[in-house]
């Protein structure tokens, strides 16, 4: 009686180890790289990024990192259900920098490969 026990006590343990191992969230950008091409400066550029969720587990964003004060980010703070998307909007004023820009975002998320990256370029064209 204790091996049968001990034995569908294993199994169960084995079975949540298994599960627990292949239960994550899975990130995924389309179009993580963006061109705005040419704006005047002082225009502000808003750039949209779609965020799916690809795994079994719901996607956490917990910072987005951002490399200037021209850059600002919005985003959903609520979790993303497996199989579900999210919007990350980059806004980008123009108003102190020209000329040609290449600018990166980071997304820190429970996703196992993060952080992942958004890139963004385009010249800001002096008036």
């Amino acid at each position: 009686m204790n091996f049968i026990r001990i034995k569908i006590t294993f199994s169960l343990l084995f079975a949540l180890i298994i599960n627990c191992a292949y239960s994550q969230p899975k990130l995924e950008i389309k179009d993580a790289k963006k061109s705005f091409g040419f704006v005047k400066k002082g225009e502000v550029v808003k750039l949209n990024y779609d965020i799916f969720n690809k795994g079994n587990e719901p996607l956490l964003i917990n910072n987005i990192e951002i490399g200037c004060s021209c850059t600002t980010v919005e985003y959903d703070k609520k979790p993303v259900p497996p199989g579900q998307n999210t919007t990350v909007t980059i806004i980008f004023d123009t108003k102190t920098v020209y000329d040609r820009q290449d600018r990166t975002v980071l997304i820190q998320s429970n996703d196992k490969n993060s952080p992942h990256k958004l890139r963004y370029k385009g010249v800001v064209l002096t008036k």
